[in-house]
């Protein structure tokens, strides 16, 4: 894999304009853990190996156990693994990230909004649509994972 452009260097005040998003997403409150959850599983989802890579390494950084990590992508199966609030958030994420398949279900919305007051599912939903931009300029672009990187240098 080779990077085609780099997108931030070449547009750098849109690029700085989704750090702002970034950003406000990191500041509205929500644990920090959950969003890069909702972070990884959008990424998942999309194929975006940039961004599975970087959030799986935050995951890990922020101290998130290695067996709650390889269970991201199965955590309907993975029980009491996930906490209530975690599922909601998973499947809120699947759900949006998916649109064009669910057109997200009434009842999609109604258990995201019952674990969620309106802000926060709101700030959960503009970090699930800036996750969504930042995978298909990963993948457009063909953004080099770190472990790639470190495999070609080693």
């Amino acid at each position: 894999m080779s990077n085609r452009i780099d997108y931030a260097k070449i547009s750098p005040e849109v690029y700085k304009a989704f750090g702002g998003v970034y950003m406000a997403v990191q500041k509205s409150g929500l644990p920090k853990q959950l969003v890069d959850l909702v972070y990884l599983r959008v990424s998942q989802i999309n194929g975006c190996a940039y961004c599975i890579d970087m959030h799986s390494r935050d995951l890990l950084k922020s101290g998130l156990a290695v067996d709650k990590l390889v269970l991201v992508p199965v955590w309907h199966d993975a029980g009491e693994v996930f906490s209530r609030r975690e599922q909601v958030a998973l499947a809120w994420a699947e759900t949006v990230t998916r649109v064009a398949e669910t057109g997200v279900p009434d009842a999609d919305y109604e258990a995201a909004a019952a674990e969620f007051s309106d802000k926060e599912l709101a700030d959960l939903s503009y970090a699930i649509g800036l996750m969504n931009a930042f995978n298909r300029f990963g993948i457009t672009f063909r953004s080099t994972p770190a472990a790639t990187a470190a495999a070609a240098k080693a």
